[in-house]
């Protein structure tokens, strides 16, 4: 029989050719990643002295003043304290309309400045910025092992020696039942064909390289998700929870209403204010800013405790001060009767109504509206047609909230509920048989977002790298949510397909190359053509991996 010494040469050959092309593959699924530390830039431009100076980015310090002209890339997180522009940040947030930003607001390092020049001040620097916290992140999720990995990784340790003895009992075999003349030859090419057939390098690929292009294509698009394990509970999710202030509207709460009872309109605004100018909650914020345009001066409290969700207790030159839901109060042993009839108005018109109470008694009443996010309705739609049941939670009055559900397309609601009361609730849905997805803003729902299967904090800037979530949006919008979710799903499904595919390609060939069908057809598989088709099926669970950068 004839001896092919070649063979030894082009199955090295081959395989070393399937493993180049299988690293440039891999190499491409993490193109994201060094995209992500490419926005880096390498210097910046600092005020010393009333002089410019320009010094590599890693020696700016926090409190530097920075100058970033038009068309540069800012250089780290902080805020812009003279000067405004237009600031594209899609590369980090995914959202493609650039954001006009000016004195106060907080700017991204990384991102593109476009139009005007401007000072900022550095406050986070090194590896504290967004973007390296965002590439951190990454890395570890693209490091990780799904549990369907760990799956796929028992199976090899009992599918590499189950080869292996099969191999070898195909040589036995040949070497005894083989046609006479040829049988060492026969023998011999089964032997090395099924172990080259059979290497379960596809298996061993099928998970890690869907992740890394998942994870990859997720930070690309400002979705942050902190590996496998997360990708996996996604996959079982049926129903998606839905904070209200910052999540399903804008959070840019404004006070429309000032309704006095026993108070002066300008000092119960102004007491108020000064009560919740610790506080950062989004209703706080709107209470400072109303009084803060109405030209109040708001001075500190002397003492000061927030109640999560609920409201704020302070003292105020002097004087008690309590400001909250009419649930908070009334919980805090001050009658509310008086003021019920105000409160169910401004409620029934869609405003939050928030009881101010001054030394035991309510004092007044102010009304603040938030607005739904353009996006809601629609994102609402995509959820419910992805088969999920969409709830909102909210310590919001029970009319306001009703009235921005039903603006936003969500039957189920729970309203006026304390963080606590969010996360009850999760864990009776959970006990219901529900797999549950909670999206907040991280601050007052951290409770619900630990409890939920799948914790989804919607946030920007310097919240990006929220710990205690299991996804992050680093942009504010609900086609974030969408998106993530529907990212999610496709990685699994790309997981799935790669491991039929690595599964069902073994199935298949080892029979061939053991020989069993030689006796009958006269089919027999050359060490050679295994290898292409061993180096093959390498590359095509990659390149199946790979259709995930492409995920919209």
């Amino acid at each position: 029989p004839h001896t092919y010494f070649e063979t030894a040469a082009v199955i090295t050959t081959v395989i070393l050719l399937g493993r180049a092309l299988e690293a440039r593959a891999r190499s491409r699924a993490s193109e994201a990643v060094r995209a992500l530390m490419d926005l880096q830039p390498q210097s910046a431009c600092v005020i010393r002295d009333g002089g410019e100076v320009r010094i590599p980015v890693h020696r700016v310090s926090p409190g530097d003043i920075l100058l970033v002209r038009p068309g540069e890339r800012i250089p780290v997180d902080g805020t812009i304290v003279s000067g405004s522009s237009s600031v594209d940040e899609s590369l980090m947030t995914g959202e493609s309309v650039p954001v006009e930003r000016g004195e106060g607001d907080p700017v991204l390092g990384g991102t593109m400045n476009l139009q005007g020049a401007f000072r900022m001040r550095a406050e986070r620097v090194g590896e504290e910025t967004a973007l390296r916290q965002i590439v951190r992140l990454v890395r570890e999720a693209q490091a990780g092992k799904a549990a369907v990995q760990r799956l796929a990784d028992r199976v090899s340790a009992v599918f590499v020696p189950a080869v292996i003895a099969l191999a070898l009992l195909s040589a036995a075999a040949w070497s005894v039942f083989g046609p006479e003349g040829s049988r060492a030859a026969l023998a011999f090419t089964s032997f090395v064909s099924v172990l080259i057939i059979a290497c379960p390098c596809a298996l061993g690929l099928a998970t890690p390289a869907a992740i890394i292009a998942g994870v990859g294509r997720g930070a690309e698009k400002g979705v942050l998700i902190r590996g496998g394990e997360v990708l996996e509970r996604c996959g079982r999710i049926t129903a998606v929870v839905l904070d209200k202030t910052g999540t399903l509207t804008t959070g840019a709460l404004r006070v429309t209403d000032v309704v006095s009872v026993s108070e002066d309109g300008s000092r119960l605004l102004r007491l108020a204010a000064a009560a919740e100018k610790h506080s950062e909650h989004p209703l706080a914020s709107a209470i400072v800013d109303r009084a803060v345009s109405e030209g109040l001066s708001v001075p500190g409290p002397e003492e000061f405790r927030s109640v999560a969700g609920s409201g704020v207790i302070a003292r105020v030159e002097g004087r008690e001060v309590l400001v909250g839901s009419p649930a908070f109060i009334a919980a805090s042993g001050i009658p509310v009767q008086d003021v019920r009839n105000r409160v169910d108005a401004l409620a029934a018109e869609g405003r939050t109504p928030v009881l101010v109470a001054l030394d035991g008694r309510v004092a007044g009443v102010l009304g603040l509206r938030d607005s739904l996010k353009p996006e809601a309705p629609a994102a609402v739609r995509s959820l419910k047609a992805m088969g999920f049941r969409v709830m909102l939670a909210t310590g919001d009055n029970r009319k306001a909230a009703a009235s921005i559900a039903a603006e936003a397309g969500i039957e189920t609601v729970l309203a006026e509920v304390s963080p606590a009361g969010k996360s009850q609730w999760i864990r009776e849905l959970q006990e219901q048989g529900e797999v549950v997805a909670m999206a907040g803003d991280g601050v007052n729902d951290a409770p619900a977002l630990a409890q939920a299967d799948v914790g989804i904090a919607i946030g920007a800037g310097a919240d990006a790298a929220k710990e205690a979530s299991d996804i992050t949006l680093v942009g504010s919008s609900l086609d974030g949510l969408v998106f993530a979710l529907r990212l999610t799903r496709a990685t699994l499904r790309v997981i799935k397909q790669n491991l039929f595919f690595a599964f069902a390609y073994n199935a298949a060939a080892i029979p061939l190359a053991a020989g069993v069908f030689y006796p009958f057809t006269g089919w027999k598989l050359d060490p050679m053509v295994a290898a292409f088709a061993m180096a093959a099926s390498s590359v095509s669970v990659v390149t199946n991996s790979l259709r995930l950068r492409g995920f919209r």
